[in-house]
């Protein structure tokens, strides 16, 4: 269910699907922090006539380009030509140029988890409309901000930094809920995690970017998937995440993962079980199907000539 709610000071966030998208009120207009799943783009803007009436966003700024934080885009720059910005490492996957890496469903131990073979991986082709971020992290429409390079979900993942206050929007480099599993995901139960793991393909990389993110003064922490979490507490479960990251965050295998990579260990140990397993159950019921239609068809009477 759709949800727009304030969370800081000049900060609107939008739930849409499992997903945030943040509206930043800036010096002279707004912009617009992701851009959610495929059919978010009637909520989205919405949302943002309720706000800001008419006027359409300075930009759009980008975490990363996963399906669930630029779906609605295309939609949404039909109605606003506006700048979409990026980190430069992620441009080749919003021009048409390459498709994110393959997921690993074996990883996370949720449906969600498991259901991620099934997502779309791109490439997204934005347009003439796509620009990158300077190296400098400068956000060109929003001078209080910093873009700080995340990497590890994805290699040009950036997290969003407002130092003034200490406002941080994280995208999916840390998540304030365990997105790998539907039930935790859809009850938004907060507790700090990782990137969604099925989707993450740098894990040293990753470790990197919590660590970064725990060495910032943080105040409020802003996730692309959960509740906003603040305060003291937020920080102290922020540094032991940085920590203990290999433990609360890092799989013990799978298919990005230093000691198990590899496309063919990958296969031989996850995919090609996961078939037999699959084959199997199709297997047992069709034979059940079978059986109790034949019981069925036993069972009817049989009428007299």
């Amino acid at each position: 269910m759709d949800s727009l709610r304030r969370v800081a000071d000049g900060i609107w966030m939008l739930r849409t699907i499992l997903v945030n998208v943040f509206f930043v009120r800036v010096d002279d207009g707004w912009m617009l922090v992701d851009a959610g799943m495929s059919g978010s783009a009637p909520a989205i803007r919405r949302a943002a006539v309720e706000l800001f009436g008419s006027a359409p966003p300075r930009a759009i700024v980008l975490t990363h380009g996963h399906f669930d934080h630029v779906g609605a885009l295309p939609r949404l720059l039909e109605t606003w030509d506006v700048p979409v910005y990026a980190h430069p490492f992620e441009l080749p996957y919003l021009t048409g140029r390459l498709p994110y890496p393959p997921p690993d469903p074996t990883v996370g131990g949720g449906l969600v988890a498991w259901s991620s073979f099934l997502f779309p991986r791109g490439p997204s082709n934005v347009g003439s409309r796509l620009r990158a971020l300077p190296p400098d992290g400068r956000v060109p429409v929003a001078p209080d901000w910093v873009a700080l390079h995340t990497p590890g979900h994805t290699a040009g993942h950036v997290s969003l930094f407002r130092g003034a206050d200490g406002v941080v929007i994280a995208g999916d480099a840390v998540t304030t809920t365990r997105l790998e599993s539907l039930i935790s995901a859809a009850r938004q139960r907060l507790v700090l995690n990782g990137p969604p793991a099925y989707f993450t393909t740098d894990w040293d990389a990753a470790r990197w970017s919590v660590q970064r993110l725990a060495a910032t003064r943080i105040d409020t922490l802003l996730s692309g998937h959960g509740q906003p979490m603040t305060g003291a507490a937020m920080r102290l479960d922020l540094r032991n995440l940085a920590e203990h990251f290999d433990e609360r965050a890092r799989p013990r295998r799978g298919r990005y993962v230093e000691y198990d990579a590899g496309d063919a260990a990958f296969e031989r140990r996850w995919l090609k079980p996961l078939a037999a397993v699959l084959l199997a159950a199709a297997g047992s019921a069709l034979v059940v199907h079978f059986l109790n239609e034949g019981s069925r068809r036993r069972a009817v009477p049989r009428v007299a000539a």
